[in-house]
């Protein structure tokens, strides 16, 4: 079975449910996963999804804040939603598709602005996160599965746009880079969309901050794509949608797909 995917932070599921449903119709993945939902699942369209022909929903969500949810055309089941370091937070959930598929949703925390757990909470909360999620895959590891969302984290010199000024900035410092790769080889990751764009700068963050985010092209790929192993060689045609970043108040990431064959 074939079927396409993507990841989303829509930063506000019901503020932007336009362009969700702008992206449904114009890219028509078969499965997307959005995160930072800021809603609970109970006020999320989702009618409006199921009539655009996505019927099938797991999720979590909050109000106001994070939130997570699989949107999909296949049949699909919920299969684990975690609550890594105690947070209470709504930040993972995942679905089983009727190809037996895993498909995991992940919205890791942000760290705030400080990159030292002694003086911001955030950070260390961060840390704590990606360790849990480690030992997660550690002690079940996964198999037939995919891992998507926002990692917060831009882990390679050219998933941002200065390597060296941004050493030290929240999502690019090496601590970071050094938990989220522990936590890829835990549960034999392989990342989808540098299999196939293995060079080259590559972004799905810009932020709003920038007068012209598009010209000025300060970005990170904080938003992944990974599959295991044992099907990682079905994964082709990745793609980030940055045109999605200009769209009428837009989210400040874009949307970034795969497709599978399986």
């Amino acid at each position: 079975m074939a079927f396409s995917l993507a990841t989303w932070n829509i930063n506000s599921v019901r503020l932007r449910e336009g362009l969700v449903l702008k992206l449904m119709t114009e890219e028509a993945p078969d499965v997307l996963c959005l995160q930072e939902c800021k809603s609970p699942v109970d006020k999320m369209p989702l009618d409006a999804f199921a009539a655009a022909g996505y019927a099938h929903v797991v999720a979590r969500g909050q109000k106001g804040y994070n939130g997570v949810a699989i949107l999909s055309k296949i049949p699909m089941e919920e299969a684990a939603a975690e609550d890594f370091a105690a947070l209470g937070h709504a930040r993972h959930i995942a679905g089983r598709l009727e190809n037996g598929v895993t498909v995991h949703n992940f919205y890791v925390p942000a760290g705030g602005d400080v990159a030292d757990r002694e003086v911001n909470e955030k950070f260390g909360q961060k840390l704590d996160y990606l360790t849990e999620m480690r030992d997660w895959f550690h002690t079940q590891k996964p198999e037939k599965s995919i891992l998507v969302g926002d990692l917060n984290i831009a882990p390679r010199e050219d998933d941002v746009w200065d390597h060296k000024k941004l050493l030290k900035v929240v999502s690019h410092t090496p601590i970071e880079v050094e938990h989220l790769a522990q936590t890829q080889d835990a549960g034999g990751w392989v990342d989808i969309t540098r299999q196939d764009i293995p060079e080259g700068k590559l972004f799905s963050w810009w932020s709003y901050r920038a007068a012209d985010w598009d010209a000025a092209d300060k970005g990170r790929r904080l938003d992944h794509v990974w599959a295991t192993s044992d099907i990682a060689a079905a994964g082709h045609d990745s793609r980030i949608v940055r045109g999605a970043r200009g769209w009428e108040k837009p989210s400040d990431h874009a949307p970034v797909f795969a497709q599978f064959d399986l």
